[in-house]
């Protein structure tokens, strides 16, 4: 194995093509026709938002802040991989280069050590270390992101190494979740994860430590500074749980009005649907297909966050919820899980589950195991679950074949052309919940909206117009039993 990585050549290759839809862009990168994605106005505020290449963050002291100079992020990627093959460790560095660009990085280089124990002062050991410092030196880097969560200690060592700043995978995650969260339920879950993350790993810069005086001697500063003595990392700590504590408040009041929504959908027993998968496997681009949702559409790693429930029918009528939940990835930070439970809680509600797999991707195996680990994590262990392998378009047949095969209920689709989704629909309709309770009604002509309502929300099995009314046969959920017990025959 080289010093770099040879699957990194400076720009991601983990990305699949875009199998949301045909679309065309203007010059800036804006889009300009699409087919049936919705509107997507979230597309340009984030177009908007994006940094330029050739600008950048120098953490160099400068007198003058005008002159400091903006820029993309350069970053190199490492890797230590213990186990599994030298495949495995290849396509987690293909994923967290990906991830590195979405949170809007240019990746220059990549090193990938063997090593069965990860050093415990600086995570690689000491001779990649020096290699590592060397790429970053002759790349121009400001930025190494370690392929796995280091402990603080870890950090502080590599980077007194590499003389750059140091990140781990969760913190880049964290990154990005930051910047696609906008929801202010997502914000909230979000910093609560950021939080977390943040207070094991503080710690304090030179004489920032002992802030404020304290202890008898209160430094040699005299009489007046005698006092408690607490640090400045004492200081930030209290503050952070404080923080930590009002979120979680602020998160239960949010949890409590999501949990009415559901359960008002439960009392109409409506049927839900939940939309889970990998991330970039193509959940928003097939929740659009079903529904005309206009969710944002992008070939990006955790392009939307926010839920998005959104009401579709089967082709015989009856009402059910899609929703959209927010994608998984290997090694998902579990201050994210923890923090997004009241949201992934929709898919342990929901009465099946359309599990989501990038067909074209290198190993969709280890997508499926590591999102029915999540799922387990979260209570949804026990749904009724769907394999739904999208970008059947471009993916290898042989590989999809393989997991029509060793999946029970399975179907493949392709998001971008449409092919599957017939089968998909009607896989839907016969898998969700049907009412139970048979009645024999006989309704006044004019009380339509009631038989309305039974085909809309169960299953009329036969109907008869008469001189006294329509003499119906069908099937109801109990919410509809009591509505029409007073027309029952």
């Amino acid at each position: 194995m080289t010093a770099r990585s040879h699957v990194l050549d400076g720009r991601a290759e983990a990305l699949a093509a875009e199998t949301d839809q045909d679309r065309r862009y203007d010059a800036d990168g804006f889009l300009i026709e699409e087919s049936y994605d919705g509107d997507q106005f979230d597309r340009e505020d984030r177009a908007a938002l994006r940094r330029v290449a050739g600008l950048s963050t120098e953490l160099q002291d400068v007198t003058e802040v005008e002159y400091r100079q903006l820029r993309l992020e350069r970053v190199v990627l490492a890797g230590v991989w213990g186990e599994g093959t030298a495949e495995d460790a290849e396509h987690s560095m293909h994923e967290l280069s990906a991830l590195a660009e979405t949170a809007g990085s240019t990746v220059l280089a990549g090193v990938l050590q063997r090593r069965m124990k990860p050093d415990p002062g600086t995570w690689m050991g000491s001779g990649k270390a020096a290699e590592l410092r060397d790429i970053v030196i002759e790349e121009g880097a400001d930025t190494v992101i370690a392929d796995t969560e280091l402990t603080p200690s870890q950090r502080r060592g590599l980077e007194d190494v590499v003389k750059v700043k140091v990140i781990d995978r969760t913190a880049l995650i964290l990154d990005i979740f930051a910047q696609h969260a906008k929801s202010k339920e997502g914000k909230a879950q979000v910093e609560l994860a950021q939080l977390q993350y943040l207070l094991p790993r503080l710690r304090g810069w030179g004489e920032s430590m002992s802030r404020q005086a304290g202890g008898q001697a209160a430094g040699g500063q005299g009489m007046g500074s005698r006092g408690p003595g607490e640090t400045k990392i004492e200081l930030d700590r209290r503050r952070i749980n404080t923080r930590i504590a009002k979120l979680r408040r602020e998160l239960k009041g949010m949890k409590t009005m999501r949990e009415t929504k559901r359960g008002s959908r439960h009392a109409a027993h409506v049927p839900s649907v939940a939309i889970a998968g990998y991330t970039n496997a193509g959940k928003s681009s097939i929740l659009n297909r079903l529904t005309g949702a206009g969710v944002l559409v992008q070939n990006q790693l955790f392009a939307t966050l926010d839920p998005t429930v959104r009401r579709a029918e089967t082709e015989d009528g009856r009402t059910y919820t899609l929703v959209d939940t927010v994608g998984f990835v290997r090694e998902l930070p579990h201050q994210l899980v923890e923090a997004f439970r009241s949201t992934l809680e929709e898919v342990g509600d929901a009465d099946l589950v359309l599990h989501i797999v990038d067909g074209s991707h290198p190993d969709p195996e280890s997508q499926i195991t590591a999102v029915r680990s999540v799922l387990a994590d979260v209570g949804a262990h026990d749904v009724k679950e769907v394999v739904v392998v999208n970008k059947a378009d471009i993916a290898d047949p042989e590989v999809v074949d393989r997991i029509l095969r060793s999946e029970k209920h399975a179907l493949a689709v392709s998001a971008r052309t449409g092919t599957g989704f017939d089968e998909l629909a009607a896989l839907v309709a016969r898998e969700l919940p049907r009412p139970e309770i048979r009645m024999e009604l006989l309704l006044p002509y004019e009380r339509g909206d009631l038989l309305s309502r039974i085909h809309d929300d169960g299953e009329v099995l036969s109907s008869e117009h008469t001189g006294e009314g329509t003499h119906v046969h069908a099937k109801v959920t109990p919410t509809l039993q009591a509505e029409l017990a007073t027309f029952a025959v």
